[in-house]
């Protein structure tokens, strides 16, 4: 008999021990945190993701349950030359070793090349993922093309101009203290 496994609460060790994979497409909306990175709120951007278990040597030797996690989406950020929307395309392919406890994991974490967690018996496979997406996003979101000519100056010629017809609000006074005698 195959056991089920649900992506909000994965045994992560039977996971791995079955072999077994999960996949799925999820609305960009179900994942909160990600949705508030958005240009537009309203976006209906998909999820791809796939989760297949397996087992991995880890960076002391010794066979571990693991994951091996695939995510992609296409989100629409604000590009930080011209302001206006980028579509930037997001994607995650990570090995994910799972430790006994949290000070295993730490130890095995600084020496190996996947990442490595602490083994949890219903581990949220859908936060993984959005974690994962966030840690993914381009520091700085922008074309490599702007639609549009993007002024790239901090003052423009007809600023200069208005400074130049300004008048001293002290001139006033200047007249009136010139027109007196010591």
């Amino acid at each position: 008999m195959n056991k089920p496994f649900h992506a909000r609460r994965l045994d992560v060790a039977a996971f791995a021990q079955a072999g077994a994979s999960l996949s799925g497409r999820d609305p960009l909306q179900k994942y909160e945190r990600l949705a508030q990175e958005l240009r537009r709120p309203e976006a209906d951007s998909t999820i791809e993701w796939q989760a297949q278990g397996e087992h991995r040597a880890a960076a002391d030797g010794s066979v571990r349950p693991a994951l091996h996690l695939r995510a992609s989406v296409a989100l629409p950020l604000t590009c930080q030359r011209c302001m206006g929307e980028v579509i930037e395309p997001v994607a995650v392919d990570r090995h994910i070793v799972f430790a006994p406890d949290e000070d295993t994991a730490a130890a095995l974490d600084d020496a190996s090349d996947d990442d490595v967690l602490a083994l949890t018996p219903d581990l949220d496979l859908q936060a993984l993922i959005e974690d994962e997406l966030l840690m993914a996003l381009p520091l700085v979101a922008r074309h490599d093309t702007c639609p549009e000519a993007v002024p790239l100056f901090a003052q423009d010629a007809a600023f200069d101009d208005a400074l130049q017809e300004k008048v001293n609000p002290f001139a006033a006074l200047a007249a009136l203290k010139g027109g007196k005698p010591n």
